[in-house]
């Protein structure tokens, strides 16, 4: 499978998992959840490659989606990753919470979404 193809996935599974959460659908959040992890975990096996071709969700229209894949490439992106946090985290609501909830882990050190 292409990058573009696992990026748009990962894409696709945050923001279906997000609108499963509004609805109150934790069961269907959560399969996208496993499918957003799976797709990362296949872009992290191509390396810096595969975390770079993530990299162009920071600049996606939904908050959600780049939260998510700055919350995914704080390590391999950080001064970019912590840019977005750091804005979204402004904002009240899930998603700037979630961002919040990622700064406070990078800066305690116990952030291990991507450890290397």
């Amino acid at each position: 499978m292409r990058l573009e193809e696992l990026v748009e996935q990962f894409a696709e599974n945050v923001a279906a998992q997000t609108d499963a959460i509004w609805r109150g659908d934790a069961k269907t959040g959560n399969k996208h959840a496993r499918k957003y992890g799976a797709a990362f975990d296949k872009l992290r096996a191509q390396g810096d490659a595969g975390r770079d071709a993530l990299a162009v969700l920071l600049l996606h229209q939904r908050m959600d989606v780049r939260v998510m894949a700055a919350a995914h490439l704080l390590r391999h992106r950080t001064a970019e990753a912590k840019a977005v946090l750091e804005e979204a985290a402004k904002g009240e609501g899930m998603i700037p919470f979630g961002a919040q909830q990622a700064l406070k882990r990078w800066e305690e050190g116990t952030w291990a979404l991507d450890p290397e």
